[in-house]
């Protein structure tokens, strides 16, 4: 199946950025690396049925099996043992990623009540956007009976570009809604 997105990114946004930035090598294009998506499950930590909801939740919005990832310390405070459950991510790579990006850009993030698009600050100062959602409702993936309950995720996009300006440049040319 060919990628929109990434044939997209191919013909016209890496000349686009390397006609604006003017780079010696076209290595130096800003392209996309990973998507990591994660999900917390801190309350849910001890009920196994709920992480398999999540792991399921998360399987279906971005197509590839989820891991668990286990907390390295314990901590009396949060009532946290060492090797317990605490978060599931998926790391997308490849053509899975842009799959996954063109979906969140151009159908689940209008689906957000009251959606002016997403923070053009939270971009960490090396390339890479991070951004959090509230609720795993805006993917059309996701069956409103089947919810046991709403869970946020955070989404993290990380990038070649050595700089904030060209990440952003990079994500507004794949179409990232960001607000003026």
């Amino acid at each position: 199946m060919a990628n929109r997105m990434k044939e997209q990114y191919v013909n016209e946004i890496a000349p686009a950025l390397n006609k604006k930035f003017g780079y010696k090598s076209v290595m130096q294009i800003p392209k996309l690396d990973k998507v990591i998506v994660n999900v917390a499950c801190g309350e849910s930590k001890n009920n196994a049925k709920e992480i398999e909801a999540i792991c399921k939740d998360i399987a279906a919005i971005t197509g590839q099996k989820p891991v668990t990832c286990k907390a390295r310390k314990s901590v009396a405070n949060f009532k946290l043992r060492e090797g317990e459950t605490v978060g599931v991510k998926v790391t997308l790579r490849g053509d899975k990623m842009y799959e996954f990006l063109d979906r969140l850009f151009s159908v689940a993030l209008p689906r957000v009540r009251d959606f002016r698009g997403i923070n053009p600050n939270s971009f960490d100062g090396r390339g890479n956007y991070a951004m959090g959602l509230k609720e795993q409702l805006i993917f059309p993936e996701i069956e409103y009976d089947k919810v046991d309950k709403i869970r946020g995720m955070d989404i993290c996009i990380c990038t070649t570009a050595t700089t904030d300006e060209e990440a952003k440049e990079l994500l507004t040319l794949l179409g990232a809604p960001f607000t003026a």
